[in-house]
């Protein structure tokens, strides 16, 4: 997609080293997601025009394209290529090259990006997922592209150095599942018996990209079967309601996406229990390297 980083280049890993090293040098912890867009791309940013990957030939049928702009001239999703038995090794090698590669640029791990409709969720759900070989059909076997993958990376970096986020109640991307309880326990066992530092998986609530729903489901059955530590995201925007969370044992902690991107010094703000800044959502998505990123007023200014 446009204005994404990468890392799989040797150029890749020397532009991010003076990155790490700024966040470490200020006691940050920095681990760097590993996302592969899948189904959701075009033609025209695809290497040779080729089509995009996916573990189906079905197109999205929103045609509600976010990259850059997201404006009406902005590109529509392409019918995507059927990836094979073969294809998907090399896939699989890829992410292990590039979780390699942040280890040479510094980084203290790799989260594997398994959300949001994009690669690794089109495997695990039944919407995308129409195979019929062992990668396909029961959910053992939609699962089991994503945990080759971990274990791949695993292999490569050491478990301990590995997470993943997870939405198996959302339809980002055209991308939903018809039991997510099922498909969300069944990742978290899974997850747990390898061994990886921690789960990370967007609440039920947020079953669209930039809307809540108020919803019964519930990631306790999750959280019980995951054993290492959990991490929940989605809608949190409040300081109380995650601690909240924390304090009756519903996760270990909270991730912040809106807040952290408005409140550049959102832990003393939440610390002093300040007002916070509001969003622009209109900047979210912009090719403006300081609009939208680097604007927003911190407390003390």
């Amino acid at each position: 997609m446009p204005n994404t980083p990468g890392i799989w280049t040797k150029e890749h890993v020397e532009a991010w080293r003076p990155i790490v090293e700024g966040v470490h040098e200020v006691g940050g912890i920095f681990f760097c997601q590993l996302w592969h867009s899948g189904r959701v791309s075009n033609t025209s940013f695809q290497p040779n025009g080729r089509s995009p990957i996916s573990s189906t030939d079905k197109p999205i049928l929103n045609q509600q394209f976010i990259g850059g702009s997201g404006g009406e001239d902005s590109p529509q999703y392409s019918t995507p290529h059927r990836l094979t038995i073969q294809e998907i090794s090399g896939v699989i090698n890829d992410f292990r090259i590039a979780a390699r590669n942040a280890m040479e640029a510094g980084f203290d791990g790799v989260e594997i990006h398994g959300a949001n409709g994009y690669l690794v969720d089109q495997f695990m759900k039944d919407q995308v997922n129409d195979r019929t070989d062992r990668y396909g059909g029961s959910l053992e076997n939609r699962c089991r592209f994503p945990l080759e993958v971990v274990q791949a990376i695993s292999n490569e970096i050491g478990c301990e150095r590995v997470g993943m986020r997870l939405s198996p109640f959302a339809n980002y991307n055209d991308s939903g599942d018809s039991d997510p309880h099922s498909l969300g326990v069944f990742m978290a066992e899974s997850l747990s018996h390898l061994g990886i530092a921690y789960c990370h998986v967007i609440e039920p609530r947020m079953v669209t990209q930039f809307e809540k729903v108020k919803t019964r489901d519930s990631l306790a059955s999750m959280r019980k079967a995951f054993k290492g530590t959990f991490i929940v995201a989605g809608g949190y925007y409040e300081r109380d309601e995650a601690n909240r969370v924390i304090e009756d044992g519903e996760a270990d902690l909270v991730a912040f996406g809106r807040a952290f991107l408005a409140n550049p010094d959102l832990p003393k703000r939440f610390r002093l229990n300040a007002p916070l800044n509001m969003y622009d959502r209109s900047t979210f998505y912009t090719d403006d390297p300081v609009v939208g990123y680097t604007d927003y007023p911190f407390l003390d200014d």
